[in-house]
């Protein structure tokens, strides 16, 4: 069944994070089935708009940015106006929210009026959020926890109001259950575009290495990925600081607000060129980038999956990752790379040495990655939410028949 589907979010690509790109692929992977696709995500300015991308429509609602705080994070300061006109006139058969903030809470509002069902993605944690609060060290330990209870609580006033909620792992889906959500959980993979990010021997390895001012000759490992404490980038330099040999170096791509630390932390471990800062690097860019990698590495203690992780991996990479959040779903100890012990740079220290005494094994290993991407092809994503939509869309329209048609004249509407 042919849908028109309105998709919120609070980011859209170019925006380099996972719910961006997740909500990207699915929203032009649903175009691609000849459904009808309106995004709502904010503009980043006080004016809005309208544009096609991809063959989906995309309205940006006016708001302001938190910036240089924050700078992914935009406020809808009244979204309402810009949410409501757009029902009317697009009339969707579906609502699907990918977060729980101002916009996105608009849209729920809007669509219960409407009697439209909703279904919404879960993508946050409460770590991914107040790692970045300026809250003194002296007090953090004590106040954290109820920060992150408050920050639940917001989050679940909103999704405990939907019909069906989606997350990415099991993992994901355990922790929602733990903190007390009501409607139905589903894992569903964010997806990975096996097309796009692939094994590609066509790929100049010395000239993209030399592009990024990386050594031609060192095995390279190399994160990709937000630039924020939470991602846990200072227990690698710390790692490579403690690791005895010189034939290896990180590359850091991605921009955000831990970068500047890392710089200091980089000058004063004296990891010299050992640490590239990569900054922002173009999404069409990233397939060569990894292609012209050894292994993947990923130190975040809260994933809920970690796209970056599968794009890694549909390349042919070996991982090493913390065993934290959903990573050991996807990293296998001795298959497909190695995990080690969350926020421990020793621990870290000997997976990387132990990774630099396997070179022979890094082909078997990229291929035991590849192997384990299969099942989270983007397109396999898209054809599970076609399929989750029909059925919600069904209940909807039988619950309606339900309370509000006699059942005489159930078989002529």
């Amino acid at each position: 069944m042919k849908m028109k589907i309105l998709i919120s979010s609070q980011t859209y690509m170019p925006d380099a994070n996972g719910q961006a790109i997740f909500t990207t692929n699915l929203a032009e992977g649903l175009v691609r089935k000849r459904h009808e696709v309106v995004v709502l995500v904010p503009s980043g300015s006080l004016s809005g708009g309208r544009e096609v991308r991809n063959g989906v429509d995309i309205g940006f609602v006016p708001a302001f940015s938190l910036s240089p705080w924050y700078p992914s994070v935009h406020i809808t300061p009244i979204p309402s106006l810009s949410v409501n006109p757009l029902f009317d006139e697009f009339r969707p058969d579906l609502v699907h929210i990918q977060d729980h903030y101002f916009l996105s809470r608009s849209v729920v509002h809007a669509a219960g009026a409407r009697g439209v069902p909703v279904i919404g993605t879960n993508h946050f944690l409460p770590d991914n959020l107040s790692r970045n609060f300026l809250i003194p060290s002296a007090i953090r330990s004590k106040v954290m926890p109820m920060v992150e209870r408050l920050l639940w609580r917001n989050m679940l006033s909103l999704y405990n109001r939907l019909e069906l909620i989606t997350t990415p792992t099991p993992t994901a889906a355990d922790i929602l259950t733990k903190q007390g959500i009501v409607p139905p959980v589903q894992p569903v993979s964010c997806g990975v575009d096996t097309s796009l990010f692939r094994p590609d021997p066509g790929v100049d390895r010395i000239a993209v290495r030399r592009k990024y001012g990386l050594q031609v000759e060192k095995a390279l490992f190399v994160f990709v990925g937000r630039v924020d404490y939470e991602k846990r980038l200072d227990v690698l330099l710390r790692a490579l600081a403690l690791l005895d040999r010189d034939d290896v170096q990180l590359a850091i791509a991605g921009r955000g607000l831990h970068l500047a630390a890392l710089w200091e932390l980089a000058k004063s471990l004296g990891s010299g060129e050992r640490v590239r800062f990569l900054g922002f690097v173009p999404g069409e860019d990233l397939p060569s980038l990894l292609n012209v990698s050894d292994v993947f590495v990923m130190p975040s203690e809260a994933e809920l999956q970690s796209i970056a992780t599968l794009e890694a991996m549909a390349v042919g990479l070996p991982v090493l990752a913390a065993r934290a959040g959903a990573l050991p779903e996807l990293v296998e100890d001795g298959v497909n790379g190695y995990l080690f012990k969350a926020g421990d740079a020793e621990d870290a220290v000997r997976c990387i040495a132990r990774l630099l005494e396997e070179r022979d094994s890094w082909e078997e290993m990229g291929q035991a990655s590849r192997e384990k991407v299969i099942p989270h092809n983007v397109e396999n994503t898209v054809q599970t939410y076609e399929g989750l939509y029909d059925a919600l869309v069904e209940v909807r329209a039988r619950d309606y028949l339900t309370r509000f048609v006699r059942p005489q004249d159930q078989h002529s509407v």
